[in-house]
């Protein structure tokens, strides 16, 4: 066997043994080591079953998996891995045990042997520190289940040398891979970015806008998101997830941007850790899940007048005109705009999309009584569910006119607290600014932030491209609006800014 294709692999837990699957599938003979025989074979027994369930579905041949396996050797002895390559270390998640650990896999191994380690939030710099040959170290970062995500954080740190950083990237990549480089830094991408899609949902919870149920529904059904924010923490584990924002927050020198949720605290320390628990944000025990609050409208608009470009939220024209709405159409600075506002007009209410006001605080500043604001959609022709927020003095009467219209439009709706930002402009405005600083802080390249959020962490759009189909001056503003209602935590990404200014986007 040539010495290029054995591959080691410390830790034959979860991700241990959902990495040496990927290795073998990849061709390779993989040595899995464990620090004892028994959890080798748990761990190997774990990637049979797996595979074998596979096979039960008709997705895998019962002869290529058992010539996986017989690639996969157990080695109950760490001396056993000295031949290999690359070596990936999967143990647990304490910066002791790992240095300790890599020293002994460095003097076993030859001087030009490849070590990886998998963790997801630990320094890469750090570990090297304990190394003779730091430079031979490199982050890889995995995402569970290992086997199905097609993510993995090439993660260099101030030793690693590009040769290194790029032997584990083309390894991961000949594994069927994305792999995406980034720089050491405090949760690298994706559990640095991340950290938006969970915090400003907490937040609007924590100001009473929405519900979890609800908020979760509008991430779904109007974002395209996967899972909600609520029940991907169920599913993670309260405590992990809170776990991570504390350590991201206090690697940041606890920057408010990161600042962890107290009502997640709060879950953390009465038990409520989600799924695993059988409570989180939402009790598993009973099996009843409540119900995003919507509400309807019997009114159906003949016509409305369109004042100005709706932007990214243009869609709504062409769907209003299919649904048998007239539309008239006026200039930005015709009578019925107030200074050059856009907006969809039913008497006289007017349906804006969110800048990152609230309703009551932009109709005060425009003299709009009957102000409407609706949040972003991922495409307003196909996503069915939308957010609306009224102004304070806002009549009965304008609510009725705005859930109508989305009514009319085959759109379920719920009105929200009138929080600044909304929900999903609020939270892709976040994740894009997070992802922009990332770049600008010379973490990763602008591609690798959104293969990053979008092969880990399923998100439907990469957030810099999403900022791109939004216009980086809308999302400045939004940013800007926000910071002006909150603070610091929404200030706005130079690299956003500048190109907000210049009239560029982040991709041609």
């Amino acid at each position: 066997m040539r010495k290029r294709d054995l591959i080691g692999v410390v830790g034959a837990g979860t991700m241990g043994a959902g990495i040496a699957q990927v290795a073998a599938a990849g061709g390779h003979v993989v040595k899995l080591h464990d620090t004892g025989a028994e959890s080798i074979d748990a761990g190997i027994a774990a990637i049979r079953s797996g595979l074998h369930k596979l096979v039960a579905r008709g997705r895998k041949d019962e002869r290529e998996v058992e010539r996986l396996l017989s690639r996969i050797h157990a080695c109950p002895a760490l001396e056993q891995l000295a031949e290999c390559n690359l070596v990936i270390e999967a143990v647990v998640e304490d910066a002791r045990i790992k240095k300790q650990l890599l020293r002994q896999i460095e003097q076993l191994c030859d001087p030009a042997t490849v070590l990886a380690t998998n963790t997801s939030s630990l320094s890469i710099t750090a570990l090297g520190a304990a190394l003779a040959r730091p430079h031979n170290l490199a982050g890889m970062h995995f995402f569970n289940p290992a086997p199905v995500m097609k993510l993995v954080e090439v993660v260099s740190g101030s030793a690693t040398s590009a040769k290194t950083a790029q032997r584990v990237f083309d390894s991961a990549a000949n594994w069927g891979k994305i792999p995406v480089h980034a720089r050491d830094s405090p949760g690298f991408i994706v559990n640095r970015v991340a950290r938006a899609f969970y915090g400003e949902p907490l937040r609007l919870l924590q100001e009473g806008a929405a519900g979890a149920a609800t908020l979760d529904a509008l991430f779904k059904a109007s974002a395209s998101f996967r899972m909600g924010p609520f029940e991907l923490m169920d599913l993670i584990g309260n405590d992990v997830n809170y776990s991570v924002t504390e350590s991201v927050f206090n690697a940041f020198d606890q920057d408010m941007r990161f600042e962890p949720s107290p009502l997640q605290k709060e879950r953390v320390a009465g038990g409520f850790l989600g799924r695993k628990s059988g409570r989180g944000w939402y009790d598993y025990r009973s099996g009843n899940r409540p119900e995003a609050d919507t509400v309807s409208s019997d009114f159906r608009p003949r016509s409305i007048r369109v004042c100005g470009d709706l932007g990214v939220a243009n869609g709504l024209i062409a769907l209003a005109e299919k649904a048998g709405v007239d539309i008239v159409r006026e200039d930005a600075g015709g009578a019925v705009a107030v200074n050059d506002e856009a907006g969809i007009f039913i008497e006289n209410t007017m349906l804006a999309l969110t800048d990152g006001r609230s309703a009551t605080a932009r109709g005060g500043a425009n003299g709009r009584r009957d102000l409407i604001l609706f949040d972003l959609m991922a495409d307003y022709a196909d996503n069915r569910h939308i957010a609306l927020a009224q102004a304070q003095p806002a009549r009965a009467q304008a609510v009725q006119h705005a859930v109508g219209f989305f009514n009319a439009l085959g759109k379920t709706v719920s009105v929200l607290g009138d929080a600044p930002g909304l929900c999903v402009m609020r939270t892709v405005c976040m994740l894009a600014n997070e992802g922009a600083d990332a770049v600008h802080q010379g973490v990763c390249e602008i591609v690798a932030v959104d293969q990053a959020m979008q092969y880990g962490m399923n998100h439907p759009r990469g957030p810099l491209r999403w900022a791109d189909r939004i216009g980086l001056a809308r999302v400045q503003t939004v940013l800007r609006n926000l910071h002006q209602s909150y603070g610091r935590r929404y200030r706005c990404s130079p690299l956003i800014a500048r190109k907000a200014e210049a009239g560029e986007t982040f991709y041609e």
